[in-house]
């Protein structure tokens, strides 16, 4: 059983930068892909990016590639959301996820465990 809890949302202007933090229990974290998430209101999860358990391989949604950095510290159980240049359209609750199994999907099937999300709100 992994728990993960995410801090970091708020509100920030259009062109501003957040940095999304997720904390993992457990004592197996850096054998979990780790994914991040997004839902707006009245729109599906979104697929925003993973991160292998070593860190070496990441791979990113198409709208938010050479804007948004996924990374990991394995020894602190926390994988980090770095989203700069931010729109709008980024406005969603964000969720971070484990995969235990996968060497990483966009598909939020394959994930396994669930934070209860955060807020970003990207005003225009």
């Amino acid at each position: 059983q992994v728990q993960l809890v995410e801090s970091g949302g708020g509100l920030v202007q259009a062109g501003g930068s957040l940095r999304l933090s997720c904390a993992a229990s457990g004592r197996t974290f850096s054998r979990y892909t780790m994914g991040w998430f997004r839902q707006a209101p009245g729109k599906e999860r979104e697929f925003v990016a993973y991160i292998r358990g070593s860190g070496g391989i990441t791979y990113y949604a198409d709208s938010v590639k050479g804007r948004f950095t996924i990374s990991r510290d394995n020894a602190a159980n926390t994988v980090y959301l770095q989203m700069n240049s931010l729109k709008p359209e980024d406005t969603a609750v964000y969720y971070c996820a484990a995969d235990r199994y996968s060497l990483g999907s966009p598909a939020y099937q394959r994930y396994d465990y669930w934070g209860q999300g955060t807020q970003v709100t990207v005003s225009s």
